[in-house]
């Protein structure tokens, strides 16, 4: 094959590529002006490693940390929102720059919209209480029990904060145990650690 043939291969594939990512951005702009995608997802990079980020029409509907199997949240997603979940697209735009904010230190609480749907009863009120816990502040199991009604209900809380589909948006970090220790938390104790200790200006 001679060098011009090459050169002119190579020009073609590029322009085949340029035209199938337009066609691409294209085609995913359609999708969500027309909502006819259930969610869209992207993975994002932060100081507490990979997360992805998930949004209906309603608002953002998962954040998951990494060790959470990003495939297997897909999956999940796919069975309880809806099989149409497109990869890419502006609707996660808003909480991609707020996360940036948050972990340079400029930004206290999210302003973007949430889609709560994946947590019901109980679960659900803490979720909605946990949103209320100030930037900085922490409370106990116990506390947040009785905040949302229930207060015997502390392993309950427990559970609605390891299985909060929206963390470090839904601040579960802030619950401790009583004597102040951190307890547990779904993306790992040293996130936990990490995310309370850039709310009380330990960068």
């Amino acid at each position: 094959m001679s060098d011009t043939t090459t050169q002119l291969l190579t020009t073609v594939t590029a322009d085949d590529d340029q035209h199938l990512a337009a066609l691409h951005e294209a085609l995913l702009e359609r999708a969500t002006t027309e909502s006819s995608v259930d969610a869209s997802y992207r993975v994002v990079d932060s100081p507490v490693g990979a997360l992805l980020l998930a949004a209906t029409e309603a608002g953002v509907v998962r954040v998951a940390f990494a060790v959470e199997d990003h495939d297997r949240v897909l999956e999940s997603l796919g069975a309880t929102v809806g099989s149409r979940i497109l990869r890419g697209g502006n609707r996660l735009d808003p909480l991609a720059r707020e996360l940036d904010d948050y972990f340079a230190g400029g930004r206290r609480a999210f302003d973007v919209p949430v889609d709560l749907r994946l947590a019901r009863g109980f679960r659900l009120s803490v979720l909605q209480h946990l949103k209320e816990i100030p930037y900085g502040s922490t409370e106990s199991y116990g506390q947040v029990a009785v905040a949302s009604g229930s207060p015997r209900a502390v392993r309950a809380v427990g559970s609605a904060c390891a299985t909060n589909p929206l963390p470090i948006v839904v601040p579960c970090h802030r619950v401790v145990r009583s004597d102040g220790s951190l307890g547990g938390y779904l993306g790992g104790l040293p996130a936990k650690e990490r995310l309370l200790d850039l709310e009380r200006g330990r960068h």
